[in-house]
């Protein structure tokens, strides 16, 4: 029903429910990592770590099609680790491992930036996602002046999230501390992925941006 949409944070907590992912999956991605840098620490040989990283992955995607469940996350986690893994033992230094996750941080944090400059910001397009009539009308959304206003603030927290991840791992990069970029690749990942969630709660949660009559009748028609 309309009534059931008032404000454009309303609108944009009901879609986001359906965009965000689970835990189970970061979970999978971080098992590698894991595997890799207490392997490094204890062996210090780059080829080890990294045939012991590929081991919880072909587990976790066997598990996944034992289970008969979609295996996504597994394979955007093989497809990390066989990049980290080229990387490694292409220049023979654990830290290169680290280096694809850092070009994909550098990546979305431009990625982000420029789509607010450009007023198409990201967080809009995973609201969109939620919306029935998104694949009619993909940029639909930007004709809601409030909804970009509000899309804009939240896709300024993922654009501090991915600052804070090159902030924190080049130096530690640069300076060759393998199990310190260990533990910041993981603690940058879910739990500040987390962190980044509730900010956006606590944005959503406290505004109240009245929402564009003609977007609550567009909702009222796709949900009859």
């Amino acid at each position: 029903m309309a009534g059931d949409v008032e404000t454009v944070e309303h609108l944009i907590r009901t879609r986001l429910a359906t965009a965000v992912g689970g835990l189970r999956g970061s979970f999978e991605a971080a098992l590698p990592t894991i595997a890799f840098v207490v392997v490094w620490l204890v062996t210090s040989d780059v080829r080890t770590a990294v045939i012991a990283s590929l081991v919880p992955v072909a587990i976790l995607l066997l598990g996944r099609l034992a289970q008969r469940q979609t295996p996504q996350y597994v394979l955007s986690s093989l497809v990390a680790t066989a990049l980290a893994a080229f990387f490694a033992l292409r220049s023979g230094r654990a830290e290169d491992a680290f280096l694809p996750g850092m070009a994909v941080s550098a990546a979305y944090l431009a990625g982000t930036l420029l789509s607010i400059l450009g007023r198409v910001p990201a967080v809009g397009f995973l609201v969109a996602i939620g919306d029935p009539g998104y694949r009619e009308d993909p940029l639909g959304w930007r004709r809601n002046a409030p909804l970009v206003r509000v899309s804009a603030r939240l896709t300024w927290v993922l654009v501090g999230l991915f600052a804070l991840r090159l902030i924190v791992m080049v130096p530690l990069y640069l300076a060759g501390q393998v199990a310190a970029l260990g533990i910041a690749k993981i603690a940058l990942g879910w739990p500040a992925y987390l962190a980044a969630i509730a900010v956006m709660g606590l944005i959503l949660v406290r505004g109240a941006t009245p929402v564009e009559r003609h977007e609550l009748e567009h909702e009222a028609d796709r949900q009859l």
